[in-house]
């Protein structure tokens, strides 16, 4: 256990163990903006707030927020190499990158993604833990080329 010197004055409490915890809680508006009976919105807590950021930052693009130019995971890229050599490795490891800069209230588990050329998609499911809860969350997020 951590113990902290006090001044000789505090008497004996370098003997003292301090124990703290700190318990968080995310809190979010809801993305539908639907409004209650009372005129407000709802709102997302825990682990669906750090889902729904999650899944925001999986489905913007980078330069697309103003202000801040590297928030994104910027996965549209992908669907127009789709014809080209690259395989769902890269696709992980910007996820991964991405996550663990911009949403660190998030620890990335398992990545699927499956890339289908033929019909000009990717299909990508997220397994995360949400740190302050310990709960596992999933978001799948679906990706298309529009002709």
């Amino acid at each position: 256990m951590a113990t902290r010197a006090f001044s000789i004055e505090d008497g004996n409490l370098a003997t003292k163990s301090i124990i703290t915890s700190q318990k968080r809680t995310y809190k979010d508006i809801d993305l539908s903006f639907a409004k209650k009976a009372s005129g407000e919105i709802f709102k997302k807590t825990d682990a669906a707030a750090v889902k729904q950021a999650v899944k925001n930052v999986l489905l913007t693009s980078r330069l697309e927020k103003p202000f801040n130019p590297d928030f994104g995971a910027g996965l549209n890229r992908f669907l127009f190499d789709l014809d080209t050599n690259f395989d769902r490795f890269e696709v992980e490891d910007a996820i991964v990158s991405t996550l663990a800069r911009i949403e660190p209230r998030a620890r990335v588990i398992d990545i699927d993604a499956i890339i289908s050329p033929d019909q000009h998609a990717v299909n990508i499911t997220v397994k995360f833990k949400v740190l302050s809860t310990d709960t596992i969350e999933q978001v799948t997020v679906s990706l298309t080329r529009l002709r």
